[in-house]
C-alpha cells in the first residue's frame, strides 16, 4: 500500500504500537527501498511485512503476527509527510525549540537564593578595586602572564596602555601560532580601534570597569558581525553572521578588546578542527584537548588576558586540565547563549577561561544575565567578594574520588583464543595498566588538595553523589546535537567534517536518529531525579571538592550546577611518561611537567561563592601563576 509518514504514524498508532521509534524505522526503510529500486519519489513509498519486521528488530518490539501486520498495513491512509514538511522549513541552527530547560530543583529555593543574592544579606558585596600600587614589570613575560585583575590596575593607573598590550598579544598570537595551532581568526584591525578607543576614554576619565582595554580571544562559535564564524568544522570556512553574539555585545560594551576567534574541534567535539589539531602548550606533542582548544591553549600561553569557552560535556574543563588554566562553567541559564552555535539546548553552557578565578569572577559579572533571547536565561544576580570568608562554608569532597583505586588486574586470557585476538588483548591491558599507573600518580595531587584545604582551617565534609545510571542520560545530548545539525546529515555534508570515526559527530548524529521520543522524554523525567538528588547534596554542604575527572563531570553537566577548574600543581619527573600517540581519549597523559587540576563545585546559582572559593585556594597555593616556557 503507498503511504507517507503521517499517515503511517496515525496507523502505528491505530494498531497500538506505541515506540515512536519503530515507525520512524520502518518509513526510513521504505523511502531506502523506493530510492534503490528507482521508483518514482514524487509518490508514498510502499511498506512491506518484511520491513515491519526489520524496523521491529531495529526498535526493539515486536515480533508482529501476520495478522497484526496486515491489519497495520490496511489501515495505513495516504496523508501529507510531516517530516518532509518540517524539512522544508530548513531550520538554521539559531532556532530553539519551543521548550526552555531550567534546573529548578529542590522547589525552586536556589532560584530564590539566586535572586537574593547569597552575599547581600551580609552587606558584605564589594565589586572590583583597582590596586593604587600596582607597577608595571619590565620583563614583557610578566605582563603576558598577568591576570585580568593585576592588567585592569594598570591601565586604571595609566602605567600601560591597551594598544601596548593589544599589540603585545597579537604579537605573541602570531609567534605561537605556528607551533599551537590555537588562532583560526586573528582580527587585527578590529582590536587595534577597540584598544585606541578605550585609552581615549581611560584617559578622558571614563572608565567602564576592570575590563576596559583587556584584550580577550572568542571561542569560534560565537558570532562577530563582519567576520567568519566557522565552528571549527570542515564546510563551515566561509560562514558569517550578520549581528555578535551577546556575549560580545557584552564585552564590547565593557571596553574589552576582542583580538581573535580561537579554534575548537570541529562542531565542539575534542580538539581537532579543519585546520589541524590545537596543542598543549606544556607538550606540544599533545593536543590542547577540547573543545574549548584554542581559548585554554592561548590563555595558558599568555597570548590572551582571558578568553570565553563553552561547556556541554566538558569542554571547558578538559582543556583547563590538560593546559593548566582557570575555567568556571556557569549554572545552566546564567550566561545568554545567543549567537553561539547550538549543540545541545539543555546543556551547552557559555564561560570564562582564565588565569584565576577573581578573573573568571570579574568576566562572569560582564556576561551574566539574561538578553530576552535565548529562553533559558535566568534575572539573576551575580554578587562578588574576594574578601569572603571561605573557614564560613561548609565544605565537601566526594570521597569515592579520593579512595584509593583497587589494584590492577589483567584482563583474564580466555581458555582459546587466536593470535590476533591475543595481540589485541595484551594491547588493551596495556592501556588499562598504563591509565592506573596513571591515576595512582595523581592522587597524590588530589589528596594534597585536601590537605591543603584543611591546613586552611577548612572542616572536610565526605559525601557522595547520587546512585543514577548519567551515562544512559546522554543520549540527550546527542538526540539534539543530530536535530541541530539536521540538515548537515540528510545533506551529506557531514562527510566534510575532519573526523569520520565511530565516536565522531557524523555517525553520532546518524545513530541518535533511531532513539525513540518517548526514550527522550523518560530520560528527561531521569535528569528530573538526577537535578533533585545532586541539589540535595548541597543542602548539607555549600562547596564539593571533586576530581576533575569522573562522573561528577558528567552528573553536574546534565544537573546544570556550577564547577570550577583550578590548576593544582605540575607532576614531577617522576611521572608516568605519556603515551606516544595522544588520541585525545583521556586527559590525564601529560607526563612530567604538565599540570594538573581540581574542581569545586557548587549549588545551582552559587556561582560567585564558588568563585570566592576557589579564589582563597589560590591565593594559598599561587599553582594559576605556573606558566609553560614556550621558547
Amino acid at each position: 500500500m503507498n503511504l507517507d509518514r503521517r499517515g503511517f504514524l496515525s496507523a502505528c498508532t491505530g494498531a497500538g504500537i506505541t515506540s515512536t521509534l519503530f515507525p520512524g524505522v520502518l518509513y526510513t526503510l521504505a523511502v531506502q527501498a523506493q530510492e534503490t529500486s528507482g521508483t518514482d519519489q514524487s509518490k508514498p513509498p510502499k511498506i512491506t511485512a518484511e520491513m515491519i519486521d526489520q524496523a521491529a528488530v531495529l526498535a526493539g518490539i515486536g515480533p508482529f503476527t501476520d495478522e497484526q501486520k496486515k491489519m497495520m498495513i490496511d489501515g495505513l491512509v495516504d496523508q501529507n509527510g510531516s517530516y518532509k514538511a518540517i524539512r522544508k522549513l530548513k531550520l538554521p541552527n539559531s532556532v530553539q525549540p519551543a521548550y526552555a530547560f531550567h534546573p529548578f530543583a529542590p522547589a525552586g529555593t536556589a532560584i530564590l537564593r539566586a535572586e537574593v543574592g547569597y552575599f547581600e544579606k551580609s552587606k558584605t558585596v564589594r565589586g572590583w578595586q583597582p590596586n593604587p600600587n600596582a607597577e608595571a614589570s619590565s620583563n614583557p613575560n610578566d605582563l603576558a602572564f598577568a591576570s585580568v585583575s593585576e592588567l585592569a590596575s594598570l591601565l586604571h593607573a595609566r602605567k600601560i596602555t591597551s594598544l601596548a598590550l593589544t599589540k603585545m598579544y597579537i604579537e605573541r598570537l602570531k609567534r605561537y601560532d605556528s607551533k599551537l595551532h590555537f588562532v583560526i581568526t586573528l582580527m587585527e584591525e578590529r582590536a587595534i580601534a577597540q584598544a585606541t578607543t578605550a585609552d581615549t576614554e581611560i584617559a578622558a576619565g571614563k572608565y567602564r570597569g576592570p575590563l576596559h582595554g583587556i584584550p580577550w580571544g572568542a571561542k569560534d562559535l560565537l558570532a562577530v558581525k563582519g567576520y567568519p564564524t566557522t565552528w571549527g568544522a570542515g564546510g563551515f570556512e566561509h560562514q558569517s553572521f550578520d549581528e555578535d553574539a551577546t556575549v560580545v555585545k557584552r564585552l564590547d560594551e565593557a571596553g574589552a578588546v576582542l583580538v581573535a576567534k580561537f579554534t575548537l574541534g570541529a562542531l565542539a567535539m575534542g580538539d581537532k578542527w579543519f585546520g589541524g589539531r590545537t596543542r598543549n602548550p606544556w607538550n606540544p606533542e599533545q593536543g590542547s584537548s577540547g573543545s574549548s582548544a584554542g581559548s585554554a591553549s592561548a590563555v595558558a600561553a599568555g597570548c590572551v588576558a582571558f578568553a570565553i569557552g563553552s561547556e556541554t560535556l566538558g569542554s571547558i574543563s578538559s582543556p583547563c586540565t590538560r593546559c593548566g588554566a582557570t575555567g568556571l562553567r556557569p549554572s545552566f541559564g546564567l550566561v545568554p547563549r545567543t549567537g553561539a552555535m547550538a549543540l545541545s539546548w539543555t546543556m551547552d553552557k557559555l564561560g570564562p577561561i582564565t588565569r584565576s578565578a577573581e578573573d573568571c569572577a570579574l568576566v562572569l559579572n560582564v556576561i551574566s544575565g539574561p538578553d530576552g533571547h535565548d529562553l533559558s536565561a535566568y534575572n539573576l544576580k551575580f554578587l562578588w567578594d574576594s574578601s569572603f570568608d571561605v573557614k564560613t562554608l561548609r565544605v565537601g569532597y566526594l570521597k569515592r574520588d579520593f579512595d584509593e583505586p583497587e589494584p590492577f588486574k589483567a584482563e583474564p586470557a580466555p581458555t582459546s583464543e587466536t593470535d590476533e585476538e591475543k595481540k589485541q588483548r595484551e594491547k588493551r591491558e596495556a592501556k588499562a595498566k598504563a591509565g592506573h599507573e596513571r591515576r595512582m600518580y595523581d592522587r597524590r595531587y588530589d589528596l594534597a588538595a585536601l590537605d591543603k584545604l584543611r591546613s586552611m582551617g577548612i572542616k572536610l565534609i565526605p559525601v557522595e553523589l547520587p546512585r543514577l545510571p548519567y551515562g544512559a542520560l546522554v543520549p540527550l545530548l546527542t538526540a539534539e546535537a543530530a536535530a541541530a545539525f539536521d540538515d548537515l546529515t540528510l545533506s551529506g555534508r557531514d562527510r566534510l567534517l575532519t573526523e569520520q570515526g565511530i565516536e565522531d559527530w557524523p555517525n553520532a548524529f546518524r545513530t541518535a536518529r533511531f532513539y525513540p521520543a518517548v526514550e527522550y522524554i523518560q530520560a528527561n523525567r531521569a535528569r528530573t531525579l538526577a537535578i533533585q538528588q545532586v541539589s540535595a547534596l548541597f543542602e548539607k554542604v555549600d562547596i564539593i571538592v571533586a576530581s576533575s575527572g569522573g562522573i561528577q563531570l558528567l552528573a553536574t553537566n546534565l544537573t546544570g550546577h556550577p564547577a570550577l577548574i583550578v590548576p593544582n600543581g605540575l607532576r614531577g619527573d617522576d611521572a608516568p611518561r605519556p603515551p606516544k600517540i595522544d588520541t585525545g581519549d583521556e586527559d590525564d597523559i601529560g607526563g612530567p611537567g604538565t599540570p594538573v587540576s581540581i574542581t569545586f563545585l557548587a549549588s545551582l546559582y552559587d556561582d560567585a561563592r564558588l568563585a570566592a572559593f576557589g579564589h582563597a585556594y589560590q591565593q594559598a597555593t599561587g599553582f594559576n601563576k605556573q606558566h609553560p616556557k614556550l621558547d
